[in-house]
């Protein structure tokens, strides 16, 4: 009993004495990294590379064993002040966020571990045209159905943002619609208004609070409704695929999307592509349509599976459309005995930015919600449709789909 108490005293001091020195370490913590007050040397020999938006500075670090860093402090716009650093490992600094292809003041001090900093060393640059302007003078904002189709050109895959306003009738204007991305080719559509003129204005926005002038225009939309999916019948053709596990194509516009429904399933082992044709009972002029995949269910179905990841849509307006063996690639536009290819389409990776066998539940809930494509706007009327597959997430011999829901103009 004595050695154990022996032995429990000494635990104890143990621990006093290492609680005592994580306190001294903590305290030690906020003691200045340096004592050395002196002012650093300049940086010498300075150049600079220009880019779209901003500059390269490269130079000569000064001798002065307290370096930390190097200092770069600038106007991007003439109002706001922005600031980068440069570790002392490295002789290069990177200046951006640059309104406008202009000449800059620069201003670079060298930085000591006590915070002192050297005499100011004001460096010229000349950025070349930042990305937002570039992206400006190429946004087309025209009609499109049931709303307002945007285009443009991003070349330097910047993230960018381009605001659309929507301006009443005593001027006044308010953000209808903020689109952010980073995407080199830019085409999507802003929808939910009626066929009657509208003014709307729209501008470029960057990382850095900078925004173009605004372009000022009047569209009117396209009238656009949902084609009445009661009126959908299944058109059954040669090389449509062969139906399996009691999903048959009906089930492709039931309105039901979750995944404890059935939808439309071909055979495992059929050739590719997977098609299912059906009839749209009136003929339209289409839009666009809503596909929902089959999303996780007793299994992790979404992006996985037999759900599409390439296929395209083709139609027809003839009466009584005859088969046609479909390729599992062509060009829009191309025609194929009574069918025409009306658009090429890749369902979207994962929104998490992970591979599709590791998606997350936000992933699943952007399956379950539907992804939209449009239809070219030069597409001409048509009263049937091939759903055409060409490959699946799983790279399989079949293909499933939950549903489908068809826009356009019947009237």
């Amino acid at each position: 009993m004595k050695n154990f108490k022996n032995w429990l005293f000494s635990l104890a001091i143990i621990s006093a004495f290492a609680s005592f020195s994580a306190c001294e370490k903590v305290e030690s913590y906020n003691e200045p990294s340096s004592t050395d007050m002196a002012k650093p040397g300049l940086v010498t020999n300075i150049k600079v590379d220009n880019f779209n938006g901003g500059a390269y500075i490269t130079y000569d670090l000064p001798n002065s064993k307290n370096l930390l860093y190097v200092l770069a402090r600038y106007k991007i716009n003439g109002v706001t002040t922005r600031e980068t650093k440069s570790s002392y490992y490295s002789d290069t600094i990177m200046v951006d966020g640059f309104a406008k292809k202009q000449v800059y003041d620069v201003t670079l001090y060298a930085v000591s571990r006590a915070e002192v900093k050297s005499d100011p060393v004001v460096v010229k640059v000349n950025p070349d045209t930042p990305p937002y302007l570039l992206l400006k003078p190429t946004i087309n904002a025209e009609a499109d159905f049931g709303g307002i189709k945007i285009t443009g050109l991003n070349p330097l895959k910047k993230n960018l943002g381009i605001i659309l306003l929507g301006v009443s009738d005593n001027n006044s204007s308010d953000v209808i619609d903020q689109h952010y991305g980073k995407i080199e080719t830019i085409d999507y559509s802003v929808r939910g208004y009626a066929p009657v003129a509208k003014k709307i204005g729209y501008y470029v926005t960057d990382n850095f609070g900078n925004i173009s002038d605004t372009t000022y225009k009047t569209v009117t939309p396209f009238f656009e409704t949902i084609l009445d999916r009661t009126k959908f019948f299944q058109y059954r053709l040669a090389s449509d695929g062969v139906i399996a596990y009691g999903w048959d194509l009906p089930y492709l516009w039931d309105g039901k999307t979750d995944g404890n429904s059935n939808g439309w399933h071909t055979a495992p082992g059929g050739a590719m592509p997977a098609i299912a044709t059906f009839g749209l009972g009136i003929s339209a002029k289409l839009s666009r349509f809503v596909l929902w995949e089959r999303p996780d269910g007793s299994d992790k179905f979404a992006y996985g599976h037999g759900n599409p990841k390439v296929f395209s849509v083709w139609g027809s307006n003839a009466t009584a459309p005859r088969d046609a063996q479909l390729p599992l690639s062509a060009p829009v536009g191309t025609i194929i005995g009574d069918w025409i290819n009306m658009g090429n389409y890749n369902y979207p990776p994962p929104p998490s930015g992970l591979a599709p066998v590791a998606h997350t539940t936000a992933d699943n809930d952007f399956v379950k919600a539907g992804v939209s494509f449009n239809f070219p706007l030069t597409n001409p009327k048509v009263n049937y449709i091939r759903l055409s597959v060409s490959s699946t997430w799983s790279s399989g011999t079949f293909a499933h789909a939950m549903e489908m829901a068809i826009y356009g103009d019947p009237r």
